[in-house]
């Protein structure tokens, strides 16, 4: 195996990742980096543009719990959701490895490969944990809503949690940075593309909830021992856009695309108007 002077472009899907490391195998080869379609390629090596093919993926999907056990399969299926830069890189270098040292590569953590993507799954994981404490919803024609700004995406982790918690509901939880939205009706769930998000505006009785819930904020707040620093380290700022205890006014959730579309196209109603009632 020989290291090219190629860069590899796929589509940014899992099964597009997973095709890249069949042609790193297949032939020979160690890109240099792999890129999303939208990035720039560096400028001293050629670009391979690799087509995502399902048998392709398969193969290397299988052979990944067969040869380095189920838990890698777990792991690198949570590294592609983490923010690290170079993941793909990254899991491609893991896999390889893997392949040559089999299951024992999970507990190689001094190896600088499997260190740096166990810190970013850690992150993923913890990020995750928080935000199941952290969105906040609000009543949209009968819909619960919520909007969140993750530094990975969180997404898929928080689908077991949320649809337990609310398995009679209707609710959208829409992750602005990666353009994403988990859509629930009962018993059934999607994490499906949404770029921007219009919804409409409060009504006066979200609005009277939004106040009643600040309000108990400050009222059980002890004056005394009012602690910023230690508030930021248990919550970080980042959060504090859409907790509606902190929020001054609501922040508008999305722009331009319509909410009922959504709602009829995902079958959470049976009628046009908004989020409407219905099975």
């Amino acid at each position: 195996m020989i290291k090219s002077n190629l860069v590899y472009r796929y589509d940014g899907s899992f099964d597009g990742l997973l095709c890249c490391v069949f042609e790193s195998y297949d032939k020979k080869e160690i890109p240099e980096d792999i890129i999303l379609p939208e990035e720039s390629s560096l400028l001293l090596f050629s670009e391979k543009v690799i087509v995502t093919d399902s048998d392709k993926a398969n193969r290397v999907l299988v052979s990944i719990p067969q040869k380095i056990g189920l838990a890698a399969l777990d792991f690198i299926r949570h590294a592609f959701l983490t923010c690290l830069p170079k993941k793909e890189l990254r899991i491609l270098q893991f896999l390889r490895l893997g392949y040559r040292c089999g299951p024992a590569v999970m507990q190689m953590i001094t190896d600088e490969t499997v260190d740096t993507l166990l810190k970013a799954v850690r992150h993923l994981e913890r990020e995750s944990h928080l935000f199941k404490g952290f969105v906040r919803f609000s009543v949209m024609n009968k819909v619960l809503v919520a909007e969140i700004e993750p530094k990975n995406f969180v997404l898929p982790l928080l689908v077991q949690h949320f649809c337990e918690r609310f398995p009679e509901e209707r609710f959208l939880i829409y992750d602005k940075k990666h353009g994403m939205a988990l859509v629930y009706k009962p018993y059934k769930s999607m994490v499906i593309p949404i770029e921007e998000l219009e919804l409409p505006e409060p009504d006066e009785e979200e609005q009277a909830y939004r106040e009643l819930w600040r309000l108990f904020y400050n009222t059980i707040a002890i004056e005394g021992r009012e602690n910023p620093q230690c508030r930021m380290g248990h919550m970080p700022k980042r959060y504090w856009k859409y907790l509606t205890e902190f929020a001054v006014s609501s922040p508008k959730l999305g722009r331009t695309l319509d909410a009922a579309a959504i709602a009829d196209k995902y079958e959470l109603v049976k009628v046009k108007e908004g989020f409407a009632d219905g099975g």
